[in-house]
């Protein structure tokens, strides 16, 4: 598996991950008004362009095919977007993807990284050394999301 920066020419894939993360992936913890709220229409290529710019966004590639997605505000630490096809959940793509964007971002000399993370993505980021400071809820559309402020305190590399 391949971890690279994003290119513009996958920007109509990453629009094609979120969307599927979020109507069918994140089924298990959301409801179907709350999914359509969080994501009511694929995003264009250009549209997802525009909202990924100026962020570090990662992606995994695997056998010419892009699995999975994160994106790094690199001015604060915001890890605005975490997503995986929903049928590579559990196959260390995020993972991956992640201890690349963890280092990178350690080069940089960020000290912290903080998100919002889903009901889905709470366990991972736990996993990964990340604490929950609070639950959080966004309204899309009249309808409530529940998220989850979590952040995590980088050591400089030795």
């Amino acid at each position: 598996m391949l971890i690279r920066e994003a290119t513009q020419a996958d920007m109509g894939a990453l629009a094609g991950i979120f969307f599927r993360g979020v109507r069918r992936g994140a089924a298990p913890a959301y409801t179907l008004d709350q999914r359509v709220a969080w994501a009511g229409a694929q995003p264009t290529a250009q549209s997802w362009a525009a909202r990924l710019d100026g962020m570090l966004t990662l992606v995994a590639e695997d056998a010419g095919v892009i699995t999975g997605f994160m994106s790094l505000r690199m001015s604060d630490g915001y890890l605005d977007f975490a997503f995986v096809e929903p049928e590579f959940r559990g196959t260390s793509v995020a993972a991956q993807i992640y201890a690349v964007l963890e280092n990178r971002a350690r080069a940089q000399g960020l000290s912290r990284l903080h998100t919002e993370a889903s009901h889905m993505a709470k366990t991972f980021f736990e996993r990964h050394g990340w604490t929950t400071q609070r639950p959080n809820e966004v309204t899309r559309n009249s309808v409530t999301i529940h998220n989850w402020i979590m952040d995590k305190n980088l050591a400089p590399l030795a």
